[in-house]
């Protein structure tokens, strides 16, 4: 263990005490079910923790990450080697007033769906079918169906890993893009707020059903994956453009591209990160091959991937 990595968690140790977790696995956080530990693993419960974290980190040149329910994350098998930060329980939390929807950073996006349903407010059906938290909904301008965070968030609020401070800040100020944002990379999604309009309770109802029904019946969710690996290209489907190439079914080690959705890949007990990242970069050369598309990855590395045995 390096001397940074000694300080930054006696810095730890003294804040959190035994809430800090050290060589925690984080393959059962992700819904790949595969990848190494994290060096040192927290989960804050207020801005107090947050602020001890930024501490701990902010000087010491150890890298930190923050995760939600880690399905856009690909963990290295080495795992991670600094300081992973999941949002607690303190942060799951929804409120609505009139036709605005709150929500902390770890609220899950189906349950928020939900609250949205059970306050009569439309526009956020498709957000049932999304498997992440409003923090990362939010950085990735996730959306399914249509729908995007972009379409509906109306504030965002920020903690300050680089100054200890939360502040709220309109959704224009976020730039959102497709599946992307320019959020500062030191600013964690704590909160936001969506703009909704009042809906029929069953007409909610019958929608979020209908999302749920195509997730089922387009994605193969009985085998563990990231859910989509690759971002659409301008005018086309990274699905379809994978099927053109051949690559349904593809497969490295323990990881193969799913029959029933070409743009997942699917795993099996064994399968290690290693044979995903280079399963994806089998899939862009033959898409890039074949259409001279290069296909960007929506799932996020996190670690180190040995590319010279690629």
């Amino acid at each position: 263990m390096t001397e940074s990595l000694v300080r930054v968690q006696g810095v730890l140790r003294d804040a959190f005490g035994p809430r800090l977790r050290t060589n925690q696995p984080l393959a059962g956080m992700t819904s790949f079910r595969i990848g190494g530990p994290a060096a040192m693993y927290v989960e804050p419960q207020d801005d107090g923790d947050l602020a001890a974290a930024a501490r701990a980190v902010r000087d010491s040149g150890v890298p930190w990450l923050v995760i939600g329910k880690g399905s856009n994350l690909l963990v290295s098998d080495a795992g991670f080697p600094g300081l992973v930060i999941r949002l607690g329980r303190g942060y799951r939390w929804s409120a609505h007033d009139g036709d605005r929807l709150s929500g902390g950073g770890a609220m899950p996006l189906p349950a928020l769906a939900g609250a949205a349903l059970a306050a009569s407010l439309a526009g956020f059906e498709w957000g049932v079918a999304i498997p992440g938290t409003l923090g990362g909904g939010v950085r990735m301008n996730a959306g399914a169906h249509g729908g995007a965070m972009a379409d509906v968030v109306e504030t965002i609020e920020l903690f300050s890993f680089a100054d200890e401070t939360r502040l709220r800040i309109p959704a224009g100020s976020a730039a959102f893009g497709y599946r992307s944002s320019e959020l500062p990379e030191a600013g964690l999604v704590v909160a936001a707020s969506l703009r909704l309009r009042p809906g029929a309770g069953e007409e909610i109802r019958a929608r979020m059903a209908e999302a749920r029904e195509i997730r089922r019946a387009t994605q193969p969710l009985s085998e563990a994956n990231c859910g989509s690996v690759f971002k659409n290209p301008p005018g086309d489907h990274a699905g379809r453009l994978i099927e053109a190439s051949g690559g349904k079914g593809v497969s490295v080690g323990g990881a193969h591209v799913s029959r029933k959705h070409a743009n997942f890949i699917v795993t099996r007990r064994g399968a290690t990160a290693a044979d995903v990242d280079r399963l994806i970069r089998r899939v862009q050369r033959m898409v890039e091959d074949r259409f001279g598309v290069a296909l960007e990855t929506e799932v996020h590395r996190v670690g180190d991937f040995d590319l010279a045995s690629l």
